[in-house]
């Protein structure tokens, strides 16, 4: 059976990990929008990658279960790159718990009875996660194991409780990571491997649209002290990626990656903490 490299989210940090990965393979990337999966569909195609395409929307259950059946026709899945999402200034907060925490929840869960054994998975979470404060151990339960179907049913996740876009953010990105840890174990039952990256600001058209939205900023002050003193790029992510899901990785699994240039250190022990 052919070997099959799931990418959900056409933007520029997956196409970036998928480059490394999937010399070989068959690509399938799926998008909520049909027009962005045919335009990163044509770049990797034409540089040497087998490559077809989907429409997903990560927050139903339907459509994610037919992106799995589609994949399961093409091959056997050895990897899913999940980096579909949206940020705080281009949703609410009920379309970012949908989307980024519901819809994260969905995608481990239906590729998780149908993943290879050997493969293995990333899913993009945000340095935003670990700024949220300690929630406590039963909230982290609940967040990690809680049905993907009543997950947006818990009491911490209201709106009358998640205050405003980015809060629902953060509570979606510190979800997803404790997801993955806890889906890491059912995952290792089929002998594959999940893990999360939370990247900092990284120059995609996500993070622009933040650079010059009512948080601009607040971000560029991050930029500015952090220890880098620069944002990232999805190349320096597509290599974290790689090694999570290449043989280098093989014993990582169940875990999150922080590459944010130092922004969070600086959060909470530098120029950046809250005063």
């Amino acid at each position: 059976m052919r070997s099959v490299i799931v990418v959900i989210g056409a933007g520029s940090i997956g196409q970036a990990i998928a480059r490394r990965v999937s010399a070989g393979k068959q690509v399938l990337l799926a998008d909520l929008q049909k027009d962005n999966a045919e335009v990163a569909a044509k770049v990797l195609s034409d540089a040497g990658f087998e490559v077809s395409t989907a429409t997903v929307d990560v927050s139903s259950r339907a459509s994610v279960h037919a992106l799995v059946q589609t994949a399961t026709a093409l091959g056997d899945i050895t990897g899913v790159i999940h980096a579909a999402g949206v940020s705080p200034t281009q949703a609410s907060p009920g379309t970012i718990l949908a989307v980024d925490l519901y819809g994260t929840a969905l995608v481990l869960e239906e590729f998780g009875n149908v993943i290879a054994r050997g493969g293995a998975a990333v899913v993009i979470a945000s340095q935003s996660g670990h700024r949220l404060g300690a929630l406590t151990a039963e909230q982290d339960k609940a967040l990690a194991t809680t049905p993907a179907d009543d997950l947006l049913a818990l009491p911490l996740l209201q709106l009358d409780q998640v205050k405003d876009s980015l809060h629902a953010y953060q509570l979606s990105k510190r979800g997803n990571t404790l997801r993955v840890m806890a889906e890491a174990v059912r995952w290792g039952e089929r002998g594959a491997r999940v893990n999360t990256i939370s990247p900092g600001i990284i120059f995609t058209p996500l993070a622009k649209d933040e650079l010059t939205g009512p948080r601009g900023e607040g971000y560029r002050r991050m930029i500015e002290l952090c220890p880098a003193r620069r944002g990232g790029t999805p190349d320096e992510v597509g290599t974290v990626g790689a090694l999570l899901m290449g043989p280098d990785g093989a014993f990582i699994t169940g875990s999150d990656f922080l590459m944010d240039g130092g922004v969070t250190a600086a959060y909470w022990y530098g120029e950046l903490a809250p005063r």
